[in-house]
């Protein structure tokens, strides 16, 4: 019986750990994203004199916010909260 509880135990933190290290991966590669996305619409801005500057920094503003909401989400999932 205590060695099922022992092994079942160390299974257990070893998804865990495995789920947070996967998290934290997730959560860098989003920030990267957001980064070169901000980059992107910082180079748009300076090089671009046309009228469709606006709607693509209002498109990256969107999806920047989108990847937020996501990162809100999977946070709350990872620690446990019901949204």
């Amino acid at each position: 019986m205590t060695e099922q509880i022992i092994i079942s135990s160390a299974t257990i933190i070893g998804l865990t750990i495995v789920a947070l290290i996967g998290l934290r991966g997730w959560q860098g590669w989003l920030a990267l994203k957001e980064q070169e996305l901000e980059r992107a619409v910082h180079t748009r801005e300076h090089v671009d004199t046309g009228s469709d500057v606006g709607s693509s920094a209002g498109a990256a503003r969107i999806e920047i916010a989108d990847l937020k909401e996501r990162i809100r989400k999977l946070e709350a999932i990872a620690s446990g909260v019901d949204l």
